[in-house]
């Protein structure tokens, strides 16, 4: 397989982006998401993958519960927002509108597209992201949108690279 060839094919596919919040133990914790889906239709369930190399991963894992908002094309600085700071360095959430969900789950005020989710359950398969599996606990929407695509944030620099994972294979 040529890693050049998933690339092609990811590129063409042009994900929509998210961002995923959570809190635990009184820390908030949100990212910028690219791997993500809908996995279930009766009961309703989401699945997004966080990276092991984000602060949001490692307060997940201290958390069951997440916020999944859906970006929309006019959401790039938010996008920058959450995709190129990480938590260690500074609280995110300290100069954005937000309310705060069961068990402290930070909810965007500029972002009404979004699902409060309870994780089901939790793969690492090795890679350098982990799946989460969860139930919607309920859903809001502002409307129909056009998403926030992978294509729109060129030249993101990630707060960490995916090589800076805290646990490795």
């Amino acid at each position: 397989m040529s890693e050049t060839g998933i690339d092609g094919l990811m590129a063409s596919v042009d994900s929509a982006l998210i961002v995923v919040t959570t809190s635990a133990e009184g820390e908030p914790a949100g990212c910028l998401v690219g791997f993500h889906t809908q996995s279930s239709i009766s009961p309703a369930q989401n699945c997004f993958w966080l990276s092991k190399a984000n602060h949001t991963y490692r307060v997940s894992l201290r958390s069951t519960r997440f916020g999944v908002h859906f970006l929309t094309s006019a959401d790039l600085e938010l996008a920058r927002h959450f995709g190129s700071q990480t938590g260690e360095d500074t609280n995110k959430f300290a100069d954005l509108d937000h309310t705060t969900a069961e068990e402290g789950v930070p909810l965007l005020t500029d972002l009404p597209n979004r699902i409060l989710v309870e994780r089901l359950a939790m793969l690492d398969d090795g890679g350098d992201h982990v799946a989460n599996t969860c139930r919607v606990l309920w859903a809001e929407s502002a409307g129909s949108f056009e998403p926030l695509r992978a294509s729109q944030v060129g030249g993101l620099s990630p707060g960490h690279s995916s090589e800076e994972r805290a646990v490795h294979p």
